[in-house]
């Protein structure tokens, strides 16, 4: 026969499980598309570079060591002018010694009605001279509390005459 003790424990663990379960369930998967607007250069430059050599005025992301800081708006769609829904404020690291990755840690804040204070971060190496990058959400706050999931990155435009580029997030995240 079991002790007291014994059948207490077995209560505690089923209630754990129980409770665990029932906030598995409560997970939301949302799916979302946002657009980077990304300012390089001139008087309303969005991003900055702080160390590392910049080529003739152009900034140097192939070179290793070189950090910059961000603070990208952030569109509902592809069009500059279209709603700004939040923010990219950050930094990334040229990291690999050829250059090709670029450690990335941004907050994406958000300012739109829907989801205004709440923020996701985005953290990992991004392979940048590819067509498609891909990072890691690991957190959220507000509406995102404790995210995780995945981002993708696609630069859908480039202006280099007038420092202009525009970035395709595409966000999966497993939230409460």
């Amino acid at each position: 026969m079991a002790s007291n003790s014994t059948k207490l424990s077995l209560i505690f663990l089923l209630t754990i499980f129980i409770t665990s379960k029932a906030l598995l369930d409560q997970l939301k998967e949302t799916n979302m598309t946002l657009y980077f607007q990304d300012w390089s250069g001139g008087p309303n430059a969005t991003v900055l570079q702080i160390t590392g050599h910049q080529d003739h005025g152009l900034l140097s992301f192939a070179k290793f060591g070189s950090v910059f800081v961000t603070d990208d708006p952030i569109t509902e769609a592809f069009d500059k002018n279209s709603a700004e829904i939040a923010r990219a404020q950050g930094i990334y690291v040229t990291s690999a010694l050829d250059g090709k990755i670029s450690h990335v840690l941004i907050s994406i804040i958000f300012t739109n009605d829907e989801y205004k204070g709440s923020t996701l971060e985005i953290q990992g190496a991004s392979r940048q001279f590819e067509r498609v990058r891909e990072v890691a959400i690991v957190g959220g706050t507000g509406k995102f509390r404790l995210a995780s999931g995945y981002a993708t990155f696609e630069t859908i435009h480039f202006d280099l005459a007038i420092h202009y580029v525009v970035i395709q997030c595409n966000i999966t995240i497993l939230h409460y």
